[in-house]
Parts: C-alpha cells; sequence; structure tokens
C-alpha cells in the first residue's frame, strides 16, 4: 500500500510543522500514567489486543533475539513473547512498571527483565537490540522524534524497529475532530492528532511498511529496518 494517502503529504512543511497541537512534558507524562495505572489494562487491555497480537505476529522472533519494548506499561505484551528470546522493557512510570512486575511474577516469565528508563534517553549502547518495539507511546512521549532517533541507534544493523501508534487521520473532516479532542485525551495517556508525514520526515526515516490494525482502522503498525 501507499505509506501516504494524499500526495500533498509531502509538502516541505512536513519537516517543520508541529506535530500535534498539544505538547507535554515528562512530569505531565508520569502524572497521567500514575493515574490510570490501575485501570489501563481494564480501559486499554481488550480494545488494543488484537494490534499487539499483529505485531508481534510480524516481528519474526528468532531464538536468542534481543528485544527491547519500549514503554512496556503494566507489562501486558510480556506473556506473549516467545521464551527463546530475551526482552527488556523500560518505562518512565513506577507505578507502571509495579504493575508489569506483579504480571511476570504471576505469569512466571522469565526472559524479560524491567527498568524504569526515559524513552528519549536511553541507556543503551548503540546497536544493542535485534529488535525495538513502541507499543502505544510514541503519542504521549514528550518528543517522539527523539524518542524513536533513540530506537534506532540502539537497534543493531539488519534489526527492525517497530511504532504501533494512532495518527492524525488523512481525513480532512476527522483530522480536525482529531486536534479537536487532543488536549483533551492526553489526560487518558494519547495525542489524537500525531501527525505521521511529518514525524517521519522530521526523524527523517522512511518505514518500510505501514499497515493498519485493530478495529476500528485507526491503529498503524509502522516499520522501520535499520540497513
Amino acid at each position: 500500500m501507499a505509506l501516504f494517502e494524499r500526495e500533498e503529504d509531502f509538502r516541505s512543511d512536513a519537516a517543520s510543522r508541529a506535530l500535534s497541537v498539544t505538547v507535554v512534558e515528562n512530569d505531565f507524562v508520569e502524572r497521567v500514567y500514575e493515574k490510570i495505572a490501575r485501570v489501563y489494562d481494564l480501559t486499554f487491555g481488550p480494545t488494543l489486543h488484537p494490534g499487539r497480537l499483529i505485531a508481534l505476529e510480524g516481528m519474526g522472533i528468532k531464538p536468542g533475539d534481543r528485544i527491547l519494548e519500549v514503554g512496556v506499561g503494566t507489562g501486558i505484551n510480556a506473556p506473549l513473547y516467545p521464551r527463546h528470546c530475551h526482552v527488556t522493557g523500560i518505562d518512565f512510570s513506577a507505578k507502571m512498571l509495579a504493575k508489569a512486575r506483579e504480571r511476570v511474577e504471576r505469569k512466571g516469565v522469565r526472559n524479560i527483565r524491567l527498568m524504569e528508563m526515559d524513552a528519549g534517553n536511553l541507556s543503551f549502547p548503540d546497536n544493542t537490540f535485534d529488535i525495538v518495539y513502541a507499543p502505544y507511546v510514541i503519542s504521549v512521549v514528550s518528543d517522539p522524534v527523539r524518542v524513536v532517533r533513540e530506537m534506532s541507534r540502539v537497534c543493531k544493523p539488519g534489526g527492525k524497529f517497530i511504532v504501533l501508534n494512532h495518527f492524525k487521520s488523512a481525513n480532512q473532516v476527522a483530522a480536525k475532530m482529531e486536534r479537536a479532542i487532543s488536549p483533551f485525551t492526553v489526560h487518558i495517556g494519547f495525542k489524537a492528532d500525531l501527525d505521521l508525514p511529518g514525524f517521519l520526515a522530521q526523524a527523517n526515516l522512511k518505514p518500510v511498511s505501514i499497515r493498519k490494525v485493530s478495529f476500528p482502522p485507526i491503529w498503524s503498525l509502522v516499520t522501520f529496518h535499520k540497513d
């Protein structure tokens, strides 16, 4: 499929325009997720689960692969990974990580380590992971471009890094609605109007695929290969 649905998405201003009408800082994000940690699994668990399954299936995880999950949250993905890989899950929210640790212990998952860390400042060396995966997190971080660049940095050459997220609609009417509600949706954990063409242009990245997942199809699975 075409990466973008409209030719105007290639306009020169994509590299400089604001990615969202909503600006957030790390302390705001932390407060939001401290509030929703207790109910996250109930509100976002079943709704977003189909996308999680499709993303994991498409990773092509091989025995011994080292995987970084950026924004591990309450650890919903932890039991889904095959046991023959090694997973590191990071999150900025201590309360979300506490939930993740409870889940990992309860499910008997032994191939994952959990760490508190800022996604925009990863403390891993270059070229550490075979797969770097950010599920449903890019639209709430303070600097999405910096986060995806960090994902690329710690990904091994020949590896892949993957973003699963909601982006602003290509439909003008829907996009106006998303811009209008974004200052409110950020209080439940995401910006509704993150601009995909602008995000890619400003990060200087070209995805190998963009796939719509879940229903309604408002979530995009964006896959990059590190040459």
